[in-house]
């Protein structure tokens, strides 16, 4: 998912939002009505990865790292010098144990 990480997020038309607890430290939000991934929510800390596709503008965003570079599919070769973290090295940047 092409995401966005923000804090202290408000929903319009919360009810049209389904969430389930995906780990015991994160949760996913879909659309109710058609299915689409919208995000993945860390609970501590509170922290939402909101997918691209749901700004009507996304030119205002910039590219500033990647994580689970060990699973992506060979396509998704990204220009430019961030951070690239594999799924390993992200867990433990939240201090959470490997799978």
């Amino acid at each position: 998912m092409f995401g966005v990480a923000a804090q202290g997020v408000r929903f319009e038309g919360e009810e049209h939002i389904g969430r389930y607890a995906s780990s015991e430290w994160a949760e996913r939000g879909f659309c109710k009505q058609c299915g689409s991934s919208l995000f993945y929510r860390m609970k501590e800390p509170e922290q939402y990865v909101i997918a691209m596709g749901t700004f009507d503008d996304a030119e205002q965003f910039k590219l500033t790292g990647e994580i689970y570079v060990d699973e992506k599919p060979g396509g998704y070769d990204f220009a430019g010098d961030h951070p690239r973290l594999t799924g390993a090295e992200f867990l433990a940047s939240l201090g959470l144990p490997p799978p």
